[in-house]
């Protein structure tokens, strides 16, 4: 049942509430129970957030089943200890105890407001006494939102209903209260409007700009945490140009607003930032999100004017990857994320070195050795920043592509592409040459994968023959062998 058949102004219908409330319970049978269990103790308890806004967009809420209530933590756990499968008490600091009961996760949040001072990274967060007191420190009206329990009577004070109808991010209070209560918002803001394809309230914009630097006071974790939801959204560019619009993503990823500043130098594209956000929208995963939107960010660093009054950016690529390792690890993302997206960008402008399929098996060797796991991230995010060109370029580049993915699966059956290494492991050089373990070991290793990846796979004679004559260059004098 759509959203529109919920809601009217200023608040639902009767019958419309009966729908909505049948609508939740369909959805969510199992808080019926948990309802009833705290009634019977005296307290009240409500379905809120998310748990209500997901029903009304199309179906049962994604993830955990979040639920507010009258009572203090220590009374949720003696309430539940009998009736749930498992708790967990992670959250009870602020406020929150995790409970199972068969398939179904409740977090229970006790009434609460929460607020950060000038420089606090903390919350100072206190418990509340109401429902509509809870709905009113939410974030915003799509999530201010509840359903009381074991009824699935719709609470609605702020339009949450209306705001999922006009489809349009709305504060349940002055919006620069609701981000000076928690600043995080102003970045939540642009990942529900990308998530959900959703407009932002002008005053809303105007606020995500002017309490933007109060980001400042909360942990590059939570940056890091919530700039990782909005990159997994069905849209992230939106999202991602929604915070550089309102000056909001100078205090986060700065590199993203710097690239309004340079024209792309294949002048199909107003500057490299909207290049960049289509090469975003054509990407898939987090690691090649994150290589997406900063792949260009060592340009404005590297531009060069030419003679000929074009622009260049030489080694843009090397620069950017060191760019990107140093802004992501200072936002705490992991290390294997941080060492990925470096990669792909260091690696993303090697294919344009193919030309029209010049290259020689040993360059192919190169470039999937170079990219190792990350070969067909470093596929798509290749294509997708050659598509963004003028269409005869695009239809070229795409078609020199296929033909060098079509020679690298046909090295791979042939040479174990995915597996290359020397034809002698270390034990057999050492052997072979009579060393210990050490620095030369690794010397004469590296030597047999440079004449791997040159000549292909030689056979161990041949191999063995080259490893002497290296050695002899080396001044290493190997044992002799038996019988000579």
């Amino acid at each position: 049942m759509p959203v529109s058949d919920f809601t009217s102004a200023p608040l639902p219908s009767p019958d419309q509430r009966k729908a909505a409330a049948a609508l939740l319970r369909t959805f969510t049978p199992g808080a019926a129970e948990l309802g009833e269990l705290f009634a019977r103790a005296g307290h009240e308890l409500a379905l809120v957030g998310g748990s209500v806004r997901d029903v009304f967009l199309g179906g049962r809420p994604e993830g955990d089943l979040d639920m507010t209530t009258d009572a203090v933590p220590e009374r949720v756990l003696a309430i539940t200890r009998k009736w749930a499968d498992k708790t967990w008490t992670v959250g009870i600091d602020f406020g929150t105890v995790g409970l199972r009961k068969g398939d179904d996760i409740f977090e229970i949040t006790t009434y609460r407001s929460e607020s950060y001072g000038p420089r606090s990274r903390k919350p100072d967060v206190t418990y509340g006494t109401s429902l509509e007191e809870d709905l009113a420190r939410r974030d915003f009206t799509i999530n201010a939102m509840a359903a009381r329990l074991p009824s699935y009577e719709l609470v609605d004070p702020f339009g949450g209903l209306a705001a999922l109808r006009e489809r349009v991010i709305r504060t349940p209070g002055r919006p620069e209260d609701s981000f000076s209560d928690d600043p995080l918002r102003i970045m939540r803001a642009a990942r529900f409007a990308a998530r959900l394809g959703f407009a932002v309230a002008d005053d809303v914009l105007a606020a995500m700009g002017t309490q933007a630097s109060r980001l400042q006071i909360v942990s590059a974790e939570r940056i890091s945490d919530e700039l990782t939801k909005l990159m997994l959204t069905r849209d992230p560019a939106y999202g991602i140009d929604l915070l550089v619009r309102t000056g909001v993503e100078d205090q986060v990823l700065p590199e993203i607003s710097a690239l309004r500043m340079e024209v792309d130098e294949h002048h199909r594209h107003k500057d490299v930032y909207t290049h960049s956000l289509i090469v975003l929208r054509l990407s898939g995963d987090l690691v090649l999100r994150l290589a997406a939107i900063l792949h260009d960010i060592g340009k404005p660093r590297t531009r060069t004017m030419l003679p000929d009054g074009k622009v260049a950016f030489h080694h843009h690529e090397v620069v950017g990857a060191k760019m990107a390792r140093k802004r992501l690890t200072e936002l705490r993302f992991s290390k294997d994320v941080v060492n990925d997206v470096a990669k792909l960008i260091e690696l993303h402008l090697r294919f344009h070195g193919y030309g029209d399929g010049e290259w020689t098996d040993s360059a192919v060797r190169r470039y999937v050795t170079a990219a190792g796991p990350l070969l067909t991230r470093l596929h798509v995010l290749t294509r997708a920043d050659c598509t963004t060109r003028n269409a005869r370029k695009a239809a070229r580049l795409a078609a020199d592509y296929d033909t060098l993915e079509a020679r690298i699966e046909v090295l791979r059956e042939q040479e174990e592409l995915d597996k290359i290494r020397p034809e002698l492991d270390g034990q057999e050089i050492m052997s072979l040459l009579g060393l210990k373990p050490g620095p030369l070991v690794g010397k004469a290793w590296n030597y047999l994968l440079e004449l791997r990846l040159e000549e292909g796979e030689l056979g161990r004679e041949r191999v063995t023959a080259e490893l002497l004559r290296w050695a002899k260059r080396e001044g290493i004098h190997p044992p002799p062998t038996p019988g000579s």
